[in-house]
């Protein structure tokens, strides 16, 4: 799962969205120098992350990649399961979306004492740059795919995988929102 789904999964306190997030950067964190609700929020989005690399449904997405492309097909899904989630919102809350979204910034925000530098960063720019609003738009995630993709320090494939989703995008829905339900299930029983 990427940022904006951990966030709508995580338990509901301030701490804890900030922990769901954090668990994409805990590299060089003292862990159990962080308040417990943080805490918890990191073990969630371990949990949650665990979960979703064996569903069914997101085992059957990755096979859909070519061959070439199916290393990085969990990070592709991961941010494509962002786009379905602001498409299909209504279908999982009552909460409008816009407002959490504003209350997930200003949460962030607000607690960068609780983040890694590299977490500190990473949502400045997050905010700055409404990352989760960009994320309604299919053209957005093939951009921010293309970016991560410029991350990866050896040479591959993942570049443009953008066109191999677009075929693909409405099987690929369909099986996020069966496995989407059963994640939300899940996450809501993790203490």
């Amino acid at each position: 799962m990427n940022h904006l789904a951990h966030l709508f999964l995580a338990p509901d306190s301030p701490e804890a969205r900030v922990g769901s997030v954090l668990g994409d950067f805990t590299r060089g964190v003292d862990l159990a120098a962080l308040p417990y609700s943080v805490r918890l929020g990191v073990r969630h989005h371990l949990a949650v992350d665990s979960f979703t690399d064996k569903h069914p449904d997101v085992l059957a997405s990755k096979r859909l990649f070519s061959a070439q492309r199916r290393r990085f097909s969990g990070v592709a899904l991961d941010v494509l399961y962002d786009h379905f989630l602001l498409r299909h919102w209504d279908k999982f809350t009552d909460v409008d979306q816009h407002t959490f979204i504003r209350t997930v910034y200003t949460e962030l925000q607000n607690n960068e004492n609780l983040m890694s530098p590299a977490m500190s960063r990473t949502t400045r720019h997050m905010v700055r740059n409404d990352w989760f609003g960009s994320y309604r738009n299919l053209d957005n995630i093939g951009y921010a795919l293309d970016r991560v993709a410029e991350r990866i320090r050896f040479h591959n494939a993942f570049a443009g995988i953008i066109e191999e989703i677009r075929p693909l995008h409405s099987e690929l829905e369909e099986r996020f929102l069966s496995f989407f339900p059963d994640l939300q299930s899940f996450a809501g029983g993790i203490e």
